[in-house]
């Protein structure tokens, strides 16, 4: 890799100027790669203009366009950070990350005018700029028409920051995750040996792109590599198969859930359907299951399961097509840039086949969260990060997930932290003690039930919960179950076994 970080559009706009960059499926727009230089240029423009410089962060709420990425080359271009945010947390969540990240500028979604309205109070002096995600008359569009183009990218070399995207803790509170220019840039060149990504790839992106995932599988590697880019704004099973069967559109590479994977199986389309030009269907996120994947293999679709985080900038380890179907339930080998290893302590490795903490470290690992010092002396050793995660490694080299980030469950492909719904559970005048764990669920991988013990003569029933965790939790944390214990199992130190509780009520 270069030691300076190069502007991928700039240079796809003089060698393949012509060539189809992004299509925008609500909106109908295509953009070649002269016309994003152009838009990126003048994006550019306005923020320089609007007081944006070095190292400064860019907001951005927003459902799925293409003007999520023409906001995201233009940030790098002159050299600020893109400040990804979850549009599906609530005002009070959103607040805390605005505030640890200090954005200079929010791009907003007119589709979120409810979210800006509650922040704006909280932050006088920060910028709001509206968009529609399709091209109408917003003050996007118009500062577009008005910017005169920046054609050049400022120097920066591949250590300065490129993204801040927030992961939550255990405890509840978003950390934030920095990532360079050289992280991307390896993530990048991993999926490229991985994932057989080339200039003839088309990309497909139907997952929010304000997750890591959604963004490097495979939105952003396709403008490096200056292949084409495809953006769904929201996803419909019937949709979502049209267009990846298309030969108007010839998508080869796509990331999705299981329940995207299961909610497209079941659409009476489906089994008709031609998938031969898909090169590389992707399952990221949580884990896949097996049936599910050995149905998509029968039907011509090998899925290649994928281990990462937002820590590693996607990727960490995945399976290879030549892997499936007999490799199927494991996560494959590290990637070229990601080193990782099995620990069965803080000192002791373990030895092919036996069980531990998954450390990575590599040119696409993070090497700090955002103003944690806490976390950070928490989370790495020696350079290594600690995943949280327990996973075997065989003899081979190939990586199994055994369990994830201590009680953390991912309902619908969003994080959730048992931790932070406590907390508001506790708010009840009703609870006394309470615990909430993942349970399986048909159409979201996982939901959360809430274990809880009441106090003396009082009485909770779902729907109470439900609403009391209205105003303080995205609707993805709200418990789907509710269970009435007299008491909570625990071991000899007091501790909840949540283990106990999710064997019993699985």
């Amino acid at each position: 890799m270069t030691d300076v970080v190069v502007d991928w559009i700039a240079h796809h706009a003089k060698t393949t100027p012509r060539k189809t960059a992004t299509i925008d499926l609500a909106s109908g727009r295509r953009h070649s790669y002269a016309d994003m230089h152009d838009r990126v240029g003048r994006i550019a423009d306005f923020l320089r203009e609007a007081g944006v410089g070095r190292g400064d962060r860019v907001g951005l709420i927003a459902l799925n366009s293409t003007d999520i990425l023409d906001i995201i080359f233009a940030t790098w271009r002159i050299g600020a950070v893109h400040l990804a945010l979850n549009f599906r947390l609530t005002p009070s969540e959103l607040a805390f990350i605005v505030g640890d990240a200090a954005p200079k500028l929010i791009f907003v979604d007119q589709a979120f005018a409810a979210l800006k309205d509650a922040l704006a109070p909280q932050n006088p002096d920060l910028r709001w700029v509206e968009l529609d995600g399709i091209g109408g008359e917003t003050e996007l569009e118009t500062a577009i028409a008005a910017a005169r183009p920046v054609s050049a990218m400022i120097d920066q070399s591949p250590a300065d920051q490129a993204m801040l995207m927030y992961s939550s803790g255990t405890t509840g509170r978003p950390k934030g995750v920095v990532i360079s220019h050289g992280m991307v840039m390896a993530a990048v060149i991993n999926e490229a040996i991985n994932f057989e990504a080339d200039r003839n790839t088309v990309s497909y992106a139907v997952m929010p792109l304000f997750h890591i995932g959604a963004m490097m599988g495979f939105s952003v590697p396709a403008m490096f590599f200056g292949a084409t880019a495809v953006v769904e704004r929201t996803f419909e099973p019937g949709a979502m198969i049209e267009a990846i069967t298309s030969k108007d559109y010839g998508v080869t590479h796509f990331l999705a859930l299981p329940a995207i994977y299961n909610a497209m199986r079941m659409h009476p389309t489906c089994e008709k359907a031609d998938f031969s030009r898909i090169v590389i269907a992707a399952g990221g996120a949580e884990p896949m299951p097996e049936p599910m994947l050995r149905w998509w293999y029968e039907h011509g679709v090998p899925i290649i399961e994928v281990y990462g985080m937002t820590e590693t900038t996607g990727l960490a380890c995945c399976l290879l097509r030549e892997d499936v179907p007999h490799r199927i339930g494991s996560a494959g080998k590290p990637a070229l840039f990601t080193e990782m290893k099995i620990m069965k302590s803080e000192t002791e490795e373990a030895a092919p086949g036996e069980q531990g903490e998954i450390w990575m470290r590599g040119a696409n690992v993070t090497p700090e969260y955002w103003r944690r010092p806490e976390a950070n002396a928490e989370a790495f050793v020696d350079g290594w990060l600690k995943s949280g995660d327990i996973g075997i490694m065989d003899e081979e080299g190939y990586v199994t997930i055994e369990d994830r980030i201590k009680d953390m469950y991912i309902s619908g492909g969003e994080n959730v932290y048992p931790a932070e719904v406590e907390s508001v559970l506790y708010m009840l005048p009703e609870v006394a003690e309470a615990a909430v764990i993942g349970v399986p669920d048909s159409k979201w991988g996982e939901t959360g039930c809430a274990v809880v013990v009441l106090k003396p003569d009082a009485s909770l029933d779902l729907e109470t919960v439900r609403h009391h965790c209205k105003g303080h939790l995205a609707a993805y944390k709200h418990p789907t179950r509710l269970e009435v214990r007299s008491e909570l199992p625990r071991n000899a130190t007091g501790k909840i076994l949540k283990f106990v509780l999710r064997d019993e009520l699985a």
